[in-house]
């Protein structure tokens, strides 16, 4: 039998949170549900989750606090927002933390059983095994976060993983932005667009060190990690 997918949920309305852990369970998942954010760390840091569900607006430490501390511990487990809080800056925060989706409330349960899915799927995909590669002077190591040159090493979020590892896989070629935001993000709405282009930023700052790599943006339509050591 396989093992089942064990939640984090985060939800201090407790009778949305019972829902939730019903209709998750009925679908074959484990969920273990925590009313604030306290107790919702602290059992992160004791168990071993494989997805997390939070809420943003929490007693005692709020969602982007139990990300960003999941994060420092864990890069990859996916982390899913699910909140009231829909303005652009919350969603542009929640995304730069290194959050896998944000979905505000009310919502559709079966849209957010797909969303969970479709990031366990892409997870199985984007860690499949792959050789280093070159991007000039870097070396990139898509299997364990790490980008390097010479003496300095970054640790990449599992999101600048996968666009740079997108990126990288089509060196100086056009990699179309819906083709990231439907493999990444499982849609290409606004937002998702948007923290995209964090992550595009973000990246840029970290190839800076090596002026004959860039990423380069065709308005509109997508981006070319430019390589000029390659022919």
């Amino acid at each position: 039998m396989d093992k089942k997918t064990k939640i984090l949920l985060v939800e201090d309305d407790t009778t949305m949170g019972f829902l939730l852990v019903d209709f998750l369970e009925t679908k074959g998942f484990e969920v273990k549900l925590y009313p604030d954010g306290i107790q919702g760390i602290t059992a992160f840091n004791q168990n071993n989750f494989d997805f997390c569900i939070l809420d943003v607006m929490l007693p005692g430490l709020d969602g982007f606090g139990i990300a960003q501390r999941i994060r420092k511990k864990n890069k990859v487990v996916p982390i899913i927002f699910l909140t009231a809080k829909a303005l652009k800056h919350d969603k542009i925060t929640g995304f730069g933390i290194g959050v896998d989706d944000y979905i505000v409330k009310p919502f559709d349960e079966d849209e957010l059983l797909c969303r969970i899915n479709a990031i366990l799927n892409r997870c199985k995909t984007t860690t499949e095994p792959m050789q280093k590669m070159d991007i000039g002077q870097f070396k990139f190591d898509a299997d364990n976060l790490l980008l390097t040159i010479g003496k300095e090493q970054k640790r990449l979020t599992q999101k600048e993983n996968e666009v740079l590892k997108m990126l990288a896989c089509s060196k100086n070629s056009l990699v179309k932005r819906d083709e990231i935001l439907l493999a990444l993000w499982g849609n290409n709405d606004y937002f998702n667009s948007r923290s995209l282009d964090v992550f595009i930023a973000k990246l840029r700052r970290y190839l800076k060190a090596d002026t004959m790599v860039q990423i380069e943006n065709v308005p509109t339509v997508g981006f070319v990690l430019r390589d000029q050591a390659v022919n």
